[in-house]
């Protein structure tokens, strides 16, 4: 005869599937025992978890780093004003070849350099070895590199005059004719008002085509010095400057 056992499954109707709720349940609860006893750093390792925490003197170095370019800043602000006002001495370039007075110029520290015809012709400097200096604006001394350096010159040939011709910029005539006797015919055109009409004869007789104006001088012209302009047409005689008018 078989004897009752509380805890066979035999008698327990539906003993086997009670059986298996129980041990379902238990593997339920040590799963959630063990996710509960999972730290933060072992939850971290998945590469789902991240941290809001801020890292231990982020500021201080933020800071340190603003006032080091604050730092760097300023004094390259103070070097660059450093370099503008920077000195050198500016050699006496009197009497020496337009091309070796540029160059010595730049080699002291000055590169502002512009030139002029000296006998107030309007020549352009073209090939300046062809040059030679007769002054200079500034003259000799300590000045500031970014001076402007202006050279007075006239032709190796020529002779510089005694004053400065070509210092100025050519004056417009206004509604008075100027005298242009003696000036290039180039200077006389800069002078009269673009829409002026002017011909040019040579006053030799030889009917030569005046080309290079700069290299010619006026001799006669029409209308006179004073006369009233008012759009009149404008009549140049000239002669090239070794010639005589």
């Amino acid at each position: 005869m078989a004897h009752d056992d509380p805890f066979s499954t035999c008698a327990i109707p539906g003993g086997i599937m009670h059986a298996r709720s129980i041990a379902a349940a238990l593997v339920v609860g040590t799963s959630l025992f063990a996710l509960t006893g999972c730290g933060p750093d072992q939850a971290s390792s998945t590469g789902t978890s991240t941290t809001t925490d801020k890292p231990v003197g982020t500021g201080e170095a933020d800071e340190g780093a603003s006032e080091e370019k604050a730092g760097d800043e300023k004094a390259g602000g103070e070097k660059a004003g450093d370099e503008k006002d920077e000195t050198a001495a500016l050699p006496d370039m009197t009497g020496k070849g337009l091309q070796s007075a540029q160059d010595q110029a730049q080699a002291a520290g000055f590169y502002g350099l512009t030139s002029h015809d000296a006998l107030g012709r309007d020549r352009m400097q073209a090939f300046d070895r062809n040059w030679k200096v007769c002054s200079q604006t500034p003259k000799a001394g300590d000045r500031s590199t970014d001076t402007k350096v202006e050279f007075a010159a006239v032709k190796l040939e020529e002779t510089c005059p005694a004053q400065d011709a070509g210092a100025e910029e050519p004056r417009a005539a206004g509604v008075k004719m100027p005298d242009f006797t003696g000036k290039a015919v180039k200077v006389a055109r800069a002078a009269l008002d673009s829409g002026t009409s002017i011909t040019v004869n040579d006053a030799s007789g030889q009917d030569r085509f005046i080309l290079m104006e700069s290299n010619w001088q006026v001799c006669g012209q029409e209308p006179a010095a004073g006369a009233k302009l008012d759009g009149r047409p404008v009549t140049l005689s000239a002669v090239k400057f070794e010639e005589s008018c």
